[in-house]
């Protein structure tokens, strides 16, 4: 069994059912759907050398992970599964659930700067207003 499938059979009980971990990933989605974030197309709970990642852009090599409180007591698996994704070339940006749900600008200021689309005014496709 490898490290990924054991530690979800370990933490079934808190594998991201809390009600901040559904809203912080409803909120990511928004961000990340339908090509709304400059056009980047990002596949959501994505298969990527042998893990899940929560989002995934491959045509810029960007992974987005949400991390719950569950990420607190398992750092290290986290670390080294980002290190070895990092390794293939993709890069890895993380937020906590409290980031996602208060303060939007932040994630896509982030995700604009991993994917190399950083721009002076943060606007999502589809919004019609400047922030």
């Amino acid at each position: 069994m490898d490290g990924e499938a054991r530690w979800r059979r370990n933490n079934r009980v808190s594998q991201g059912h809390s009600a901040g971990n559904r809203r912080s990933r409803k909120t990511s989605s928004g961000i990340c759907r339908a090509r709304r974030l400059d056009g980047l197309k990002f596949r959501r709970q994505a298969p990527l050398l042998g893990y899940t990642v929560d989002f995934l852009c491959f045509e810029r090599k960007l992974v987005v992970e949400l991390d719950g409180r569950q990420h607190d007591v398992e750092r290290d698996y986290d670390a080294a599964r980002s290190e070895e994704i990092e390794r293939h070339g993709f890069m890895v940006i993380r937020f906590g659930n409290e980031t996602v749900l208060n303060d939007r600008d932040v994630v896509i200021a982030r995700i604009r700067e991993g994917a190399g689309t950083a721009t002076e005014i943060p606007l999502l496709q589809g919004e019609g207003k400047v922030r």
